[in-house]
């Protein structure tokens, strides 16, 4: 009877069974895939906690900041590789999964990036999709002339050349100003590029940066000026740029030049003058420079010159079209960065005694800057 009720009791189904009873049974190959599956999940919690704190640690560097160049097309397992590559100590195939995961639908861009301690692989990331690339910078000088403009971008860092060799008329032509003169078409200032790029790039900024800021200056010109167009401005406004010693003096000594032009008298500014002798200049201006003629030589030719003589900055553009409302004709550098201003050449003549010959007897001065 005993062994009859056994019997019955072990060929019930599983549904007639009670909860408990279910898994009394320690061979039961539900039990066993219930444990596999809470072992899978335990795995999986871990691994997932795991990665998300590496996601969180700073990349380990092999220098305090390292550099990775990422090719144009690249995809996410060689940007992952170059990283390593460029310094990244870590997995590549694990940075690339995290990259695979993290990516979504965005893509990453092409360049050279700089990768500096405590940055995450989330940071890394982050930049490779903004395109945060590496940016260098030169600067251009107000009152540099042209080629003082081109030897600049010739020392610049990871600056590619292009230009080398090319004439100045080549230059213009590959920027879209074919037949116009460089000189002075380019504005002074700090220029951003990436690695790699070309200095026509940098002068292309700089020579439409320029064509916006003449424009503007023109367009605020006062009224009854003698200067004809932005172009005379531009070349008046590159004398100021070369004579002015003091930034408070510009508007007063393109006042003095506007003064000239006005009644037909020669600018006699010697920068012109040094300007047209070229090369042949060793610093030291002599008084047979004075008369020697060239295009620029102010003192034996009226009017501006053909071209600027150098590259203005935006102050010296705006002295040009607004200069000061003055009645001097003369100035001369007083010897601590400042002019002195006169009406009459009686005048000029003893302020160039007193702050350039050391208050000797006067001489015949020459209706010039002195500057």
């Amino acid at each position: 009877m005993r062994r009859r009720r056994e019997r019955q009791i072990r060929t019930r189904t599983w549904a007639e069974l009670s909860w408990p009873a279910r898994f009394q049974d320690v061979h039961s190959p539900v039990r066993t895939l219930f444990k596999l599956l809470a072992l899978l999940l335990a795995l999986a919690l871990a691994a997932g906690g795991w990665a998300w704190w590496w996601t969180q640690q700073p990349l380990p560097l092999a220098a305090e900041k390292v550099e990775i160049s990422v090719p144009q097309g690249a995809s996410l397992r060689t940007a992952a590789a170059k990283a390593v590559e460029g310094g990244v100590r870590t997995n590549a195939d694990l940075l690339h999964a995290f990259f695979r995961f993290a990516v979504g639908e965005q893509t990453i861009k092409p360049g050279d990036y700089a990768v500096t301690r405590g940055m995450t692989p989330g940071d890394l990331l982050g930049k490779l999709v903004r395109g945060d690339r590496i940016v260098l910078t030169v600067t251009l000088v107000e009152g540099w002339t042209f080629k003082q403009f081109r030897d600049a971008l010739s020392k610049a860092e990871h600056l590619r050349h292009d230009t080398q060799g090319m004439a100045p008329a080549e230059i213009m032509k590959a920027l879209g100003k074919p037949g116009v003169a460089p000189e002075g078409r380019f504005f002074p200032d700090t220029f951003h590029y990436f690695k790699n790029a070309s200095d026509v790039d940098v002068l292309r900024q700089s020579l439409q940066l320029m064509d916006r800021r003449l424009q503007a200056a023109w367009d605020a010109r006062a009224p009854g000026l003698p200067l004809k167009s932005p172009d005379e401005a531009l070349i008046l406004a590159s004398i100021v740029e070369k004579e002015t010693g003091q930034a408070g003096d510009r508007p007063e000594i393109a006042g003095v030049f506007i003064n000239r032009l006005r009644i037909g008298m020669r600018l006699q500014t010697d920068p012109t003058v040094i300007y047209g002798l070229g090369d042949a200049f060793d610093g030291n201006l002599r008084r047979s420079h004075l008369t020697a003629d060239t295009p620029f030589n102010t003192y034996t030719r009226a009017g501006l010159p053909p071209t600027p003589i150098a590259m203005p900055g935006k102050a010296s553009l705006m002295a040009a079209v607004q200069p000061a409302q003055t009645k001097s004709l003369y100035f001369v550098a007083r010897g601590d960065g400042s002019s002195k201003f006169s009406e009459s050449l009686q005048d000029h003549n003893r302020a160039v005694n007193k702050y350039q010959r050391g208050g000797g007897a006067p001489a015949p001065a020459p209706a010039a800057s002195g500057n």
